[in-house]
């Protein structure tokens, strides 16, 4: 790429000019800011205290030699200590003879060896996917596409948290009000009768703390003492003993929930290599803690609690078992990231967790390096920020989540009822409407998560995720889908790209505009990878997008009557199609071909 070849070449002439060998960490290249002519900028104030010159004295000198010696630089101009360099219309176009007609343009060929270990999704088998998964599905899948795409061997995992205290609350919630209800019978969602079952728990434990209250038991002491929570944790107990009854109803209502989830993953366009099982690995996370007492880097408390003190690391006492033996998160986390180790020896370990789990993660890394595992090192917590609603934050306890499949039905109401609105495809039938609905509205809802930076809080908005003009889903969709309505009406009329036989006579300043981002591309996806975040994918495809549409505006393509320009045009729109739907395809979206 050219920035390398201009790093290089200005090296060279560093040295020619001024005797003085400079690294590359001193050569700033960057892009030239819109005001100023010029695709690249040098900045050259680093380099002053080697050339005893100016900014403009040395920009100049460096200008002048890289223009003489460098055949890929047209001209230049100085501004103030700035290098403004332009690139040549030979080299846009060899950059575009070369790559115009690769499938994989922009990836890097995926390595073999130790892989990049990403979990997500990881959800509770006591309710249905809602829209906070929904944001750590999408990150987990579109960061796995993007660290693929640049070049890293990746292994997609889920951790499925199948037990514990609140799996024991739909469960005592369906043994004592169910009526013996199952899915079948209620025709509903397996994951979405379990949840019925744990807002229904909280009801009534609400309830009882309640009534324990107005007795004058203290508020902390009535949560504790609340019959049906007492209940719940000897429900879990149970379940640890392994009771064959509390099991079976265990592996009954846990079926339901799998079934349910693999309809909302299908939906998604998401999948795993490999399901881990919270109700497997927690016993692997006893034995570590064992082994911690064993080696004194745990200690037992006089209630029989095992702790570790990580206080003179600045943090304060972690638990890692309860006084009555049961385990808690820390402990199968523990666990599973030692089976992960053992099945992959990764070369990193992603976990995609909110950011209110900043705290946990820092003390599980810690924790295992007490323990000896230099692999701990490699753990990395890819944290994000809350997903709210226009009218507030959502609890899984009062039910009044945004369920996952709801708000996939809704987005595709919406893009069924924006595009009638419109008026536009009144020529598909049905089932290809049915099927551009689920693309847009699908398309709209991973956009407008994934453009946003995965640290920072949002706020979705279904209306504001479907329009066809602003930075959305819908407008590069609808960009891709007029890309290909001039390739179809250019091949009805036998008009097709052929690798060009004669130089293009001179680019024009979209052309060049055009080229020069989907220069960049190859660039975009690494830094995705390297920072692991989606949103400079989409900002790349929406920029993109809009480019190509002032392109689209401003110059013939089809009725272009000069053969050259028109094959050029034609090749132009073609490379760009193809880049946006590469572009989307990494953020998990689908570009229709007709719209």
């Amino acid at each position: 790429m050219i920035e390398q070849i201009l790093t290089e070449k200005l090296k060279e002439g560093f040295h020619q000019l001024y005797g003085q060998q400079i690294d590359d960490t001193l050569v700033q290249v960057q892009k030239t800011r819109p005001e100023f002519e010029g695709d690249l900028t040098v900045v050259v104030f680093p380099l002053l205290r080697f050339s005893k010159k100016s900014p403009e004295q040395t920009a100049g000198d460096i200008g002048k030699y890289l223009k003489e010696h460098l055949k890929e630089i047209s001209g230049y101009n100085v501004v103030k200590g700035f290098l403004n360099l332009v690139v040549s219309d030979a080299y846009w176009l060899s950059f575009f003879d070369g790559n115009v007609v690769d499938e994989n343009f922009g990836k890097q060929r995926q390595q073999t060896g130790d892989p990049a270990v990403i979990e997500f999704s990881s959800p509770n088998t006591n309710k249905p996917l809602h829209l906070g998964h929904i944001r750590n599905n999408l990150l987990g899948w579109a960061v796995s596409e993007i660290l693929k795409a640049g070049g890293r061997n990746v292994v997609k995992v889920n951790l499925v948290n199948d037990r514990g205290i609140h799996i024991c609350k739909s469960m005592l919630a369906w043994q004592k009000w169910g009526n013996g209800k199952t899915p079948e019978k209620e025709n509903i969602k397996g994951d979405k009768l379990v949840g019925d079952f744990y807002v229904l728990f909280d009801k009534h434990y609400k309830k009882e703390v309640e009534e324990l209250i107005a007795q004058g038991v203290d508020k902390d002491e009535a949560v504790q003492q609340a019959p049906l929570i007492k209940e719940a944790k000897a429900m879990l107990k149970k379940w640890e003993e392994g009771d064959e009854e509390v099991r079976k109803l265990w592996h009954e209502m846990n079926g339901w929930v799998y079934d349910g989830f693999e309809v909302t993953y299908k939906r998604l366009g998401i999948g795993f290599d490999k399901i881990y099982y919270e109700s497997d690995t927690y016993l692997l996370g006893k034995e570590i803690v064992n082994e911690g007492l064993e080696k004194g880097v745990f200690y037992k408390k006089e209630d029989g609690s095992v702790w570790c003190d990580l206080s003179d690391e600045g943090l304060d006492e972690k638990l890692l078992l309860r006084a009555d033996g049961t385990s808690v998160y820390m402990t199968q986390d523990l666990g599973t990231a030692q089976l992960r180790y053992d099945d992959y020896h990764p070369s990193e370990l992603i976990y995609v967790v909110g950011n209110e789990q900043n705290y946990h993660f820092d003390v599980l890394k810690r924790i295992l390096k007490k323990l000896g595992r230099k692999w701990a090192d490699n753990i990395h917590h890819l944290n994000y920020g809350m997903v709210e609603l226009p009218h507030g934050k959502m609890k899984s306890r009062e039910g009044t989540v945004v369920d996952a499949d709801d708000l996939m039905d809704e987005m595709e109401e919406t893009a069924r009822r924006t595009t009638q609105e419109l008026g536009k495809f009144d020529d598909f039938t049905e089932e290809e409407s049915k099927n551009l609905y689920r693309i847009l509205g699908l398309g709209a809802l991973k956009y407008f998560i994934l453009k946003v930076d995965p640290k920072k809080n949002m706020t979705f908005n279904p209306e504001e995720s479907i329009d066809f003009n602003g930075n959305t889903g819908t407008f590069i969709q609808y960009t891709h889908a007029r890309i290909r309505s001039v390739l179809r009406k250019g091949a009805e009329q036998g008009i097709k790209y052929a690798q060009a036989t004669e130089p293009v006579p001179g680019l024009e300043p979209k052309e060049r505009s055009l080229l020069k981002l989907l220069h960049e591309y190859p660039a975009v996806v690494n830094q995705a990878a390297s920072g692991m975040s989606p949103a400079l994918i989409a900002n790349f495809a929406y920029e993109l997008a809009k480019e190509y549409n002032q392109f689209y505006h401003d110059y013939p393509i089809l009725k272009e009557p000069d053969l050259t320009k028109r094959n050029f045009r034609i090749g132009l729109s073609t490379f760009t199609g193809n880049t946006i739907k590469s572009a989307m395809g990494l953020l998990g979206i689908e570009v229709p071909d007709r719209m």
